[in-house]
């Protein structure tokens, strides 16, 4: 169950962020101002929402510096904090789904994998690559050689 509860809170922290650089923030921030402030027991949304806002403000920023690790702070942050309220409330979780159903309904629904892969027998001297998906062309070459193009 707690692994169940730790990927909800990595999928709402990645939406929540997502949903900060869209055109619905305003809507999205009371919603999740008012979720915390229900499952916190806390009266005050108006402080949850300027929270949110600083959040917002934060991956801007990063945003427009090209500071990925900026992004990848804010959403950790959430991500716990989320993580926190379902461990201290397991409740929040079918609301928590919920509203991130209803804030990002076109997202896929999240699915852990696992994949363990082996090399064996010493050196490689042919590519090697592990990925969940790949996409577009892989050119295998020589090191050194020539750049195709």
């Amino acid at each position: 169950m707690e692994a169940e509860l730790a990927t909800l809170a990595m999928a709402g922290a990645t939406t929540l962020v997502q949903q900060m650089a869209t055109g619905g923030w305003e809507r999205v921030r009371q919603r999740v101002a008012s979720f915390l402030a229900r499952r916190r027991g806390m009266a005050d949304e108006e402080a949850l929402e300027g929270e949110l806002e600083v959040s917002r403000t934060d991956v801007m920023t990063a945003r427009e510096e090209g500071d990925e690790d900026g992004v990848r702070g804010v959403t950790a942050a959430w991500q716990l904090r989320l993580r926190r309220l379902l461990r201290e409330d397991p409740a929040a979780a079918a609301e928590l789904q919920a509203l991130l159903d209803e804030l990002a309904p076109e997202r896929e629904q999240v699915s852990v994998r696992e994949v363990h892969n082996s090399i064996s027998g010493g050196v490689q001297h042919g590519m090697v690559i592990q990925a969940g998906v790949v996409s577009g062309d892989l050119i295998n070459r020589p090191s050194g050689g020539p750049h195709p193009g």
